[in-house]
């Protein structure tokens, strides 16, 4: 992707609940700085952006690969994941966040498209699911094109790219590990400046290993840039269930055994190796959600001033405000409870908490 403009330093979290709408660049003021070093006491001073569930505990914001042999049933799954997230519908026990879906079909036609989905979800359409069988590569102006959608489709939420070797430079069938891990960091920017995923669509290497995700095809460079990589693998070419691995930076490994109904053409989980771990519950989120259960309006002040409004609150002000600062996505995500710093006055530092609608309800 191009080169962004250097950021302020303070990033905030955007104001999705609110809206609905995708923000731009703009929102979050993150860190992009050549070399800027800060102390631990200037980072917990910071909010920094939260990185959005997509499907809650199984696909998140940014770039992922999502790797599989050749006619195994990625394409089948991803118009399956496409579908629900366009529609709102639970995949299996994950909850989605609603929005609207690209899926570059680079390897399909418009008749094959229409022939599959109506196999998988009959004549029930989605206005929000949106497809092409054509576009540029990353050097001749894929990132202009995915700007567009994404700005005539605020609420984007993902992006499929089927397949990676239809987006990259054209050339020789070998790269090398620096060119790998180049292309997967030019889409990150683009997908961490856009608070959305990208689930890139790859191919596994011919030769057996021990280790699954040293079978993706290419070098390690791929997986080393990106946040996180689905394998899906069968023992059997034949076989109807499929083993789905899951590794990523900001999510719990998992383990997944797949069934495909080859009537429907869908997916469904049969059972889940590896089950998401549960973070403990925060004492000081759960008191301040219930202290902003029967309001109506923002509640501003100071951090001595909530401690005396929430006794039970027994921390240092300075605590306090270090915790709000590092909770701020969870308070937000998992409370519906937006928490913003406000300029400071020559009096006293201030906040404001909000309510608002939950990412996923």
């Amino acid at each position: 992707m191009k080169n962004k403009e250097k950021k302020e330093r303070t990033a905030q979290i955007p104001a999705i609940g609110v809206t609905g709408e995708q923000p731009s660049c703009n929102t979050y003021n993150t860190i992009i700085s050549e070399f800027h070093p800060i102390s631990m006491t200037e980072l917990y001073e910071n909010i920094y952006p939260l990185k959005l569930p997509i499907v809650e505990g199984f696909l998140n914001s940014g770039t992922y690969l999502f790797v599989g042999a050749p006619k195994i049933g990625k394409s089948f799954f991803m118009a399956q994941l496409a579908y629900h997230i366009s529609m709102g519908i639970p995949l299996w026990n994950y909850k989605v966040r609603k929005g609207s879906v690209l899926y570059l079909a680079l390897e399909d036609d418009y008749a094959r498209l229409q022939q599959r989905l109506s196999r998988m979800f009959d004549v029930e359409s989605s206005d929000e699911f949106f497809m092409v069988t054509k576009s540029k590569t990353l050097n001749d102006g894929l990132d202009l094109q995915l700007e567009e959608f994404i700005k005539e489709h605020e609420d984007a939420r993902l992006i499929i790219i089927d397949t990676l070797q239809k987006v990259r430079e054209a050339g020789g069938e070998h790269y090398s590990y620096s060119n790998d891990y180049e292309i997967v960091t030019r889409l990150k920017e683009f997908s961490d400046a856009h608070n959305i995923c990208l689930l890139v669509v790859h191919h596994t290497r011919k030769m057996e290993a021990q280790d699954s995700f040293e079978m993706i095809s290419g070098t390690n460079g791929l997986l080393g840039a990106s946040d996180g990589a689905f394998i899906m693998q069968k023992k059997k070419r034949t076989d109807k269930q499929a083993i789905m691995s899951i590794v990523g930076r900001d999510q719990q490994d998992q383990e997944l055994t797949l069934e495909f109904d080859r009537e429907k053409c869908l997916w469904n989980k049969v059972k889940s190796e590896t089950e998401c771990v549960l973070i403990p519950v925060e004492p000081i989120l759960e008191m301040i959600a219930t202290f902003m259960e029967g309001r109506s309006e923002s509640w501003r002040g100071s951090a001595s001033e909530l401690l005396e409004a929430i006794p039970k609150l027994d921390v240092k002000s300075n605590v306090l405000v270090r915790k709000l600062n590092v909770k701020a996505g969870i308070l937000y995500k998992d409370y519906g409870i937006l928490y913003e710093q406000l300029p400071r006055t020559q009096d006293k530092k201030e906040f404001s908490l909000t309510k608002v609608e939950k990412l996923i309800n």
